[in-house]
């Protein structure tokens, strides 16, 4: 693992799913097979293999102190293109500090996170008025998790993790994106524990020489999605937990 602690010139930017989203670390520990942003690779340079590199924007924190007063208060992705909550956050607190910030000012905040990790920072999340906190849950199945995200905290730690954050009183979601083999089987799983759950396919490719080696192709069709996610819809509903499915 290559770890560099950077100079970023910015870290509140625009972005096409929130208003806004900050990326406290470019690169992610975690290294997820099919993850699309390993693109980032083209802009900035890196050859080492995606989850083999690690940015650390150190002055995170500082610079969103001086952008927030300068930008029309909107909710806040932490993060797109990282986990906020890869195990160098333990270290660096880069994703807690900048949550502090956040809070004092009152702006609505969206976490996505793998990691059991955003626990700590429970403290920041219950307190703030318009944070919201999910967990990125691709299968109930961790053999499946093993396959694709070999280096990703277990389906078991995330469930936990999503079920302590409901129960302090924070808003919570699962993100089921992309939707990997298993995934019918979260909405009994997630009951009592999400406010709302989130369906997304694998529209990437990156990670389909898994498919191939697993004998899991069918996985990547049409067929599969639409039958899939009506399933995890439909239980939704008997389970009372809103979700939306995204196309």
């Amino acid at each position: 693992m290559i770890t560099r602690e950077i100079q970023a010139k910015s870290i509140l930017s625009e972005s096409k799913i929130y208003d806004y989203v900050i990326n406290p670390y470019v690169g992610c520990q975690h290294g997820c097979s099919y993850c699309y942003a390993r693109f980032i690779k083209k802009f900035t340079g890196h050859r080492e293999p995606w989850g083999q590199f690690v940015d650390v924007r150190i002055n995170a924190a500082d610079l969103l102190r001086a952008e927030i007063k300068k930008k029309k208060r909107g909710r806040v992705w932490i993060s797109g293109l990282s986990d906020p909550y890869q195990p160098l956050e333990a270290k660096y607190e880069l994703t807690r500090k900048c949550l502090e910030i956040l809070a004092d000012h009152d702006w609505p905040v969206t976490i996505q996170t793998r990691s059991s990790l955003v626990l700590r920072d429970i403290d920041i999340i219950k307190k703030a008025k318009y944070f919201e906190a999910g967990l990125s849950i691709t299968t109930a199945d961790d053999g499946v998790r093993k396959i694709f995200e070999p280096f990703a905290p277990s389906i078991r730690e995330r469930l936990k993790a999503v079920d302590e954050m409901h129960r302090a009183g924070i808003r919570t979601y699962a993100m089921i994106a992309p939707m990997l083999p298993g995934a019918e089987a979260l909405p009994e799983s997630l009951k009592g524990r999400v406010d709302y759950v989130l369906v997304d396919r694998m529209n990437y490719h990156y990670a389909d020489w898994i498919y191939r080696k697993f004998g899991l192709e069918e996985k990547l069709t049409d067929d599969f999605f639409t039958r899939t996610s009506d399933k995890i819809y439909n239980a939704c509903q008997t389970a009372h937990i809103d979700c939306r499915v995204v196309f």
